[in-house]
């Protein structure tokens, strides 16, 4: 099945910047796995897009308890250089939580002939976990990649990750290894 890999928030202010060290821990934990993922999806030819929060000042989720930050235009906002990124991969900015939210993101995938969605990277239960949803929404098969996805705590991420695994989206939305995704 022709397969794109979205890689999710791996962004500076998430790695590098990051006033919280455990967000900053567990996102630079799975920079080795989502390196291996790309390197292989792109020897397979799938496109590898980074979706990357790109918010302005006073954005509407900063009303929450999120605070500023990934602002358009900084370097924060830019994808981590721990990353192995080629030319041909694609930045895809993105206001909200899913990378398909007011983007272009299915019509680029439609074009690529995309059937299936493959998504990993930083906090599994949000921004992960909406792009694979939305990923279905738009007629795609989705699947999280549980080894190069991660969140706050172990407890949030396999919570997420259990609520689906056995869901009755099963088999257009399903949790796998890389592994697994290449078998």
């Amino acid at each position: 099945m022709k397969t794109a890999v979205v890689v999710v928030d791996m962004v500076k202010d998430n790695l590098e910047l990051s006033p919280h060290e455990a967000v900053a821990q567990r996102a630079k934990s799975v920079v080795p796995q989502i390196n291996r993922l790309t390197d292989k999806a792109r020897k397979l030819g799938w496109p590898v897009i980074f979706a990357t929060d790109s918010f302005l000042p006073g954005d509407f989720l900063f009303k929450g308890r999120m605070k500023e930050c990934s602002l358009r235009g900084t370097k924060e906002a830019e994808i981590t250089e721990l990353l192995n990124r080629k030319e041909s991969d694609v930045w895809l900015p993105k206001r909200r939580m899913s990378a398909f939210y007011k983007t272009d993101l299915d019509q680029t995938l439609r074009l690529w002939g995309i059937q299936r969605v493959a998504v990993c990277g930083i906090m599994t239960p949000y921004c992960v976990l909406t792009t694979a949803l939305d990923a279905v929404c738009n007629d795609f098969y989705a699947v999280i990649l549980e080894d190069a996805s991660n969140a706050m705590t172990d407890q949030d991420h396999q919570a997420c990750l259990g609520l689906y695994r056995k869901s009755p989206l099963d088999p257009i939305l399903t949790i796998k290894t890389s592994k697994e995704l290449f078998s």
